[in-house]
C-alpha cells in the first residue's frame, strides 16, 4: 500500500503526537479560535457538507481552522471525506488526486477512500490520478491533524489538488465529487488562504467581496471577484469547487465561522494573510 509520509511535521505544526495534540488543543481554545474544546456529537443528523478552512501554519491559522472544524465536531462524524486543495509546488497535473493509500501525521494514518476516488474519476476527464502534487503540498496535509484529532481518527478521505483553478475546471472538479458523494454522508473540505500579503486594512476589504459571493454560495460570483478584484486567495478553486459539490449535497446557506489575519498574531499589519472559517450545510 502507498504510504504518503508527513512533509510539512516539525514546520507547519508540531513534529510529536504529544506536541501535536497539544498544539491543536491550543488552537480551539485562543482567543482567535472557539475559546473550548470539541465534543463529538454522536447522534443527530448531520447538516454541514462543506467546509472553508486555512492551510498555514497552525501558530497563524490553526485558531481560525479550529472554528471550522468545532462546528464539524458538534455535526457529527461524516462517513467520508473530499479535500480539496490548491497546488502550490508546481509539479503534477491541471488538477491531481491520488486514489489508494494512506497519508501519515504524528497523530497516525488515514485512508484514502478508493471507492470514492474510483467514483470521482469516472465522473471527470481532467481529474488525473496522480501521486506527484501531493508529495510535497501542504494544503491538504494540514487539515488532516485536525480531522485525525476531531473525530478520533476514525474517517477516510480523498485527497484532490488543484494547480488549474479556472470557473470551467472548478465546476467540472465540483460535479463530479458533488455527483460522486451523493447519498453518502459525506463532507467536502476546501482549503485556502485568503489575501496575500497586502496591508490589513485592504486584505480584510477585498476578503469581505470574496466571503460575500460564499455566502450566498454563489461559486460565479466568487470567481468573478477573484479576477476582477485581484484577490490573491490562493484556494479559490478549491473553494468554488465546494459550493458547487455542496450543492449538489443539498446545500441551502453558509455561516461566516471567523475570519482573522496573520497581523492579528503577529502585531504587524503592513503585509498580512487572511484566514477564514465557513460552512455549508444542509
Amino acid at each position: 500500500m502507498k504510504l504518503r509520509r508527513a512533509q510539512v511535521a516539525g514546520s507547519f505544526y508540531s513534529g510529536t503526537k504529544a506536541s501535536l495534540t497539544s498544539e491543536i488543543e491550543k488552537c480551539f481554545t485562543h482567543r482567535l479560535g472557539p475559546g473550548r474544546l470539541p465534543m463529538l456529537a454522536k447522534i443527530g443528523e448531520r447538516k454541514v457538507v462543506g467546509l472553508v478552512c486555512p492551510h498555514a501554519g497552525y501558530m497563524y491559522s490553526g485558531p481560525v481552522a479550529a472554528k471550522s472544524y468545532f462546528e464539524l465536531a458538534s455535526d457529527g462524524k461524516p462517513s467520508t471525506i473530499v479535500i480539496l486543495g490548491p497546488n502550490h509546488t508546481g509539479q503534477g497535473s491541471g488538477v491531481s488526486m491520488m486514489h489508494e493509500g494512506v497519508w501519515e501525521t504524528p497523530l497516525g494514518q488515514v485512508e484514502i477512500n478508493r471507492d470514492v476516488a474510483d467514483a470521482i474519476s469516472a465522473q471527470s476527464n481532467i481529474i488525473d490520478l496522480d501521486d506527484r502534487a501531493h508529495i510535497y503540498e501542504h494544503s491538504i496535509e494540514v487539515q488532516l491533524p485536525f480531522l485525525q484529532y476531531v473525530l478520533q481518527s476514525k474517517f477516510d478521505f480523498v485527497p484532490i489538488c488543484m494547480m488549474m483553478q479556472d470557473l470551467e475546471t472548478s465546476t467540472e472538479v465540483g460535479k463530479a465529487v458533488g455527483r460522486a458523494l451523493e447519498g453518502k454522508d459525506a463532507l467536502v473540505v476546501a482549503s485556502s488562504d485568503m489575501t496575500h500579503y497586502e496591508p490589513a486594512d485592504v486584505a480584510k476589504r477585498k476578503d469581505r467581496l470574496a466571503i460575500d459571493a460564499i455566502l450566498a454560495l454563489d461559486d460565479v460570483k466568487l470567481q468573478q471577484t477573484v479576477e476582477s478584484h485581484r484577490i490573491t486567495m490562493c484556494g479559490h478553486g478549491p473553494v468554488a469547487s465546494t459550493i458547487i459539490a455542496s450543492k449538489i449535497l443539498n446545500a441551502k446557506s453558509a455561516d461566516l465561522l471567523g475570519y482573522s489575519t496573520s497581523g492579528d498574531i503577529t502585531g504587524d499589519n503592513s503585509a498580512v494573510v487572511g484566514y477564514l472559517a465557513l460552512s455549508m450545510h444542509k
